[in-house]
């Protein structure tokens, strides 16, 4: 399966998934262009965490495919999709809180290299040491060099978040996504984030973000996607979503 936009780096494909009775997602065609940050919003229930868990394999979809590059990911494990590119960030961080923020930075090099991820690394990470610099420099990119010594269970949720991005962009994907990177953030922290991101854009990498906070959405997304009862029901730039009346009726007329 291909798309004809050359651009267009992934394509959910007529989607659906349902769960006994229960319709979560319907009809979903959407499409991602390649350098390009696509939100996608709606309230909660829409369907967005179902869409991403679909996208990188937790959850097989009931009908439809999700094509990236060319290749069709439907049916592949979740690791599998890591190693053709695509890798997430998750609601809640996921890191080893007993080891420190480098080790934990560059684990998903050395499970990228090695093809799946193992506690087998201690010996590894004190000999990778052109994994332990690039590493060191890519805390360094996300503000988070000064801790790295520090065990990762200590630190605030804020820098977790950053630890996280670390740990993704340690595995050069292709496409990152984000399921609410700013979550219980401080809006000290949430602009922190949002200039980070806007800092891995530069770079041109791909980016998916579910996000509530309509500050970060508007100050992020190329594009926007509305989900509302697991169907998209708007799509267009940041101004056109704005000013759509279905969306401001579904969803943006309860926001703040």
């Amino acid at each position: 399966m291909t798309t004809e936009n050359d651009n267009i780096v992934l394509h959910v494909a007529d989607v659906h998934k349902t769960f006994g009775g229960l319709h979560a997602l319907s009809d979903i065609d959407l499409q991602i262009e390649e350098g390009k940050t696509h939100a996608i919003i709606g309230p909660n229930g829409a369907g967005k965490s179902t869409l991403l868990n679909v996208v990188v394999g937790r959850l097989a979809p009931t009908r439809g495919a999700v094509v990236f590059d060319g290749q069709v990911l439907t049916g592949k494990q979740p690791h599998e999709i890591n190693q053709v590119g695509v890798a997430r960030v998750f609601q809640t961080p996921e890191i080893f809180p007993d080891l420190t923020v480098l080790q934990n930075v560059m684990i998903p090099a050395l499970a990228k290299r090695d093809g799946s991820f193992t506690l087998n690394f201690m010996s590894s990470l004190a000999d990778e040491t052109e994994i332990r610099d690039e590493a060191i420099h890519m805390l360094e990119d996300v503000g988070m060099k000064a801790s790295m010594d520090m065990l990762a269970g200590s630190l605030s949720r804020g820098d977790k978040r950053r630890m996280e991005l670390a740990m993704c962009l340690m595995q050069h994907p292709r496409l990152l996504l984000l399921d609410e990177p700013t979550a219980g953030m401080s809006r000290h922290d949430t602009n922190t984030t949002i200039d980070l991101l806007k800092k891995i854009k530069e770079r041109g990498m791909t980016k998916v973000i579910i996000e509530h906070d309509m500050h970060v959405v508007f100050s992020l997304a190329d594009k926007i996607s509305v989900l509302a009862g697991g169907r998209i029901i708007a799509e267009g730039t940041p101004e056109e979503v704005r000013n759509n009346p279905k969306v401001q009726e579904a969803y943006l007329g309860g926001a703040h």
